[in-house]
């Protein structure tokens, strides 16, 4: 197989995200990009699992590699031109974590508010304050400390985000 010499320009958001994108310009019809993922997909030397859906690209860890913060890279590639195209990238967790985690922000989050109801209601009726006032103080707290465990768990995975990153650049420029 031939070897493109394109210089791939990658912009990249900032770090403090949990989900890391990126975009690329690319020098090849989306159609022709989705092709050379399907039959690296189709291998038997793949060391990546991966589908592909109306222009989006799902790159997985293999079973054997994988363990619970393993990242998934989801690429989407947009047609510009008849000859060149638009690859969005974004690095996440599996949907599974990814649901979970988010559904114990959203419990946190309706939790801080019926406290925040509670601690008013208390307030007006005079009745004890304590409880609702430290579940205000705990759930921020406890919520600062969900992002910093998706921080380390991005950091666990992050040699597998690499593996992932290294492959689709590899792909792009066969």
């Amino acid at each position: 197989m031939k070897e493109k010499q394109h210089v791939l320009i990658e912009k990249r958001n900032s770090e403090v995200f949990l989900r890391p994108r990126f975009t690329i310009d690319l020098e090849d019809n989306h159609e022709e990009i989705l092709k050379q993922f399907s039959n690296e997909f189709k291998s038997d030397d793949c060391k990546f699992l991966g589908s592909i859906v109306d222009g989006h690209v799902f790159i997985r860890v293999s079973k054997k590699d994988e363990h619970f913060w393993s990242p998934q890279l989801h690429l989407e590639i947009i047609k510009k031109t008849s000859k060149t195209s638009l690859l969005k990238g974004l690095f996440g967790p599996k949907p599974q974590v990814w649901t979970l985690f988010m559904f114990v922000h959203f419990v946190i989050g309706i939790s801080f508010l019926g406290f925040a109801v509670m601690l008013f209601s208390n307030l007006s009726l005079k009745e004890s304050i304590l409880l609702p006032l430290l579940m205000m103080i705990f759930l921020p707290l406890f919520w600062i400390l969900l992002y910093f465990l998706g921080k380390v768990g991005r950091a666990t995975g992050k040699d597998q985000m690499k593996s992932l990153h290294d492959f689709m650049i590899e792909v792009i420029n066969h």
